[in-house]
């Protein structure tokens, strides 16, 4: 008898709650959607839940590596730029830059960008079909980290 592979499952719901906005509920957790035509600033549009689930698995393939590679790092942090097209409506580049906080080597901050792109399963399905490209690169602790929320 062969080999069962076994698949991993995810389920989320999504509920529309009024013309101001959704919720998307998974496990126990839940997210305020921006789904309300003339936009809000205290939840995620659909574009930017797309940027955000790619940023939460750059940094999920981070934590799953680091261990196996025994990369030492005191921070990273991810930040992301995308460019929609209109028509059709897709998401036409998406480019990225990986801060890590280390005092590892060259050789090993590539080896670990390449073990972001090459294992992420949302890199993997958004990279077949939209300009991805980005850098991994190196903080110190003393350059701290910009804030870019504004």
């Amino acid at each position: 008898m062969p080999d069962q592979i076994t698949k991993m499952v995810f389920d989320v719901t999504a509920r529309r709650l009024d013309a101001q906005g959704s919720t998307a509920h998974c496990k126990d957790a839940d997210i305020l959607l921006d789904t309300r035509l003339a936009g809000r600033r205290d939840a995620f549009n659909p574009a930017e839940l797309l940027l955000a689930a790619l940023s939460a698995c750059m940094l999920k393939s981070i934590e799953r590596v680091t261990p196996i590679l025994k990369f030492q790092l005191r921070s990273v942090e991810v930040h992301i730029h995308g460019v929609r097209q209109d028509v059709p409506p897709r998401m036409e580049s998406i480019h990225y830059e990986i801060l890590i906080d280390t005092d590892e080597s060259e050789h090993r901050l590539d080896l670990l960008h390449e073990n972001v792109r090459k294992y992420g399963t949302v890199f993997n399905t958004v990279a077949p079909g939209t300009q991805l490209q980005g850098v991994l690169r190196r903080v110190w602790s003393s350059q701290g980290f910009v804030d870019s929320r504004g």
